[in-house]
């Protein structure tokens, strides 16, 4: 009896673990709508566009990587590269550039094992806390560029109906100033020669990968408003029932479920008059700073959503809730993703990679919060 219970606890641990920004969600939905019992308001809560985008975004892209296409097009980039810091270089533009087109928490999914491959056989394992925490950075820098890239981007762009040359000119001198201070963070480490073969014999299925591609580009164009989404509802999940069943499930329902859940929470709290006049007063005095500070508490999806509701100044917060990516551990739920994949790869180094990751991204931080400050609004 004492076995069961330890396991059933053991589960829950684990599924916290596993589900900890989801969990929290769920608390504070259940919490608030004690104060704001549901009504027929609730349905007014959900952005059916913005879940309709993600779900058929994530669906194409776990097909996509069923195929192993981003590991084995991504694998060829990094098998040219002759010296420790071009690999540093491929692997974080590499992530850089699939947080654009992947969304950042799948970049790191691809991309990481990536990178560990690399190191542990070329013998560079030291050098790992360090890369992984610039292809950290990265995967939560690169995808501020286009509405699909971050998942708080895709929620604003529709929340707000905000003009896509209007979204990627906001967001391209951040974008610029990331792709410089990673270069230059990857210059620090030394050439290092390095030796890395594809002995893997993998080849793309190329029907299928013709196929997905299709669809990518289809859920880009309902991203961009250029197809209705109850179209591609319809579209693309009765494509994939044929040609990917197994894609359904690799699904992250998680997050799905977890922007649903911080609709709620964000609908009552903008219906509770008090919250309303604090956290219009406060946004109203300086939205960059109060979203990026957000972040560091409650991440950056749950802050996007949240604060949105609060305010229309959508230039300082997509700079907010996208800078704020960087920081705190819990900032974004890309940095957890790492810790827990380099935390699994090198037990007993983590204070190390804790400490480490502390700095790098306290001075992404700071440097790009004065420049979105004092020079990007």
């Amino acid at each position: 009896m004492e076995q069961s219970k330890s396991s059933k606890l053991n589960k829950c641990i684990g599924f916290f673990k596993r589900n900890t920004v989801m969990c929290i969600a769920a608390l504070l939905a259940v919490v608030t709508s004690c104060l704001v019992p549901p009504d027929k308001a609730y349905l007014e809560y959900f952005d059916l566009r913005t879940l309709t985008c993600l779900f058929l975004t994530l669906l194409v892209i776990c097909a996509l990587k069923g195929i192993r296409f981003f590991g084995i097009v991504a694998q060829r980039i990094v098998v040219t590269t002759g010296n420790l810091r071009i690999l540093a270089l491929a692997l974080v533009y590499i992530t850089f550039i699939g947080s654009m087109l992947i969304a950042n928490d799948m970049a790191l999914i691809t991309f990481l094992p990536l990178g560990y491959f690399a190191l542990s056989v070329t013998k560079n394992e030291e050098k790992m806390a360090y890369i992984f925490i610039l292809q950290n950075i990265s995967a939560n820098l690169g995808g501020m560029l286009t509405p699909f890239g971050n998942p708080q981007n895709l929620y604003l762009y529709s929340h707000f109906g905000i003009p896509t040359g209007e979204f990627m000119k906001i967001m391209f001198p951040p974008f610029l100033l990331a792709i410089a201070m990673l270069t230059v963070a990857c210059f620090l480490l030394p050439k290092t020669p390095l030796v890395i073969k594809d002995d893997s014999g993998q080849t793309l299925n190329k029907k299928r990968t013709i196929l997905y591609l299709v669809l990518f580009a289809i859920s880009l164009l309902i991203v961009f408003r250029l197809i209705p989404y109850w179209l591609g509802l319809i579209l693309i999940p009765a494509v994939m029932v044929f040609a990917d069943r197994k894609a359904f499930g690799e699904v992250d329902w998680g997050l799905l479920a977890t922007f649903a859940l911080f609709f709620v929470f964000s609908g009552n709290m903008a219906r509770i008059p008090a919250v309303q006049e604090f956290a219009g007063n406060l946004l109203g005095k300086n939205t960059l700073l109060v979203s990026i500070g957000s972040c560091q508490v409650i991440s950056n999806v749950p802050s996007a959503i949240l604060l949105s509701r609060f305010t229309e100044n959508y230039h300082d917060l997509l700079l907010g809730v996208n800078i704020g990516g960087t920081g705190t551990l819990i900032s974004s739920l890309a940095s957890l993703i790492t810790f827990s994949h380099y935390r699994t790869l090198r037990p007993g180094h983590t204070k190390r990679y804790l400490l480490l990751f502390t700095v790098m991204n306290l001075v992404f931080l700071v440097v790009m919060a004065l420049a979105a400050q004092f020079l990007f609004r």
